[in-house]
């Protein structure tokens, strides 16, 4: 897991980042209720038949993950990789994300 910090300073909630893609075996599809401490919004239900609330849904996990186990459990590698570029993440953690997996930062610029 990464520690690095999203705006440098020491204050700042860390990145959470995965070992590796290939953990990200989370479901395809299909509805998923998320846990509040990935999505306290109130509206947690994500229909992952939907594009929109896929990458809603991805977007509430990389920001809010407290663990790699959040990642492995509601993220799936094929389906990141495919919407890499579409899902909005602040710049720290999508720096975070493709100083890992440099893979990403050539979708993100694809």
């Amino acid at each position: 897991m990464s520690d690095a910090r999203i705006d440098g300073t020491r204050y700042s909630k860390p990145a959470v980042v995965p070992d590796d893609l290939r953990l990200l075996t989370g479901p395809t599809a299909g509805i998923v209720h998320l846990p509040v401490h990935l999505d306290w919004s109130g509206c947690a239900i994500y229909d992952l038949d939907r594009p929109g609330r896929i990458v809603d849904l991805y977007r509430a996990v990389i920001n809010e993950a407290a663990s790699p186990a959040d990642l492995h459990t509601y993220l799936d590698a094929s389906t990141l990789k495919r919407l890499w570029s579409d899902i909005w993440l602040p710049v720290g953690i999508r720096r975070a994300w493709e100083s890992r997996f440099p893979e990403l930062s050539c979708l993100a610029s694809a």
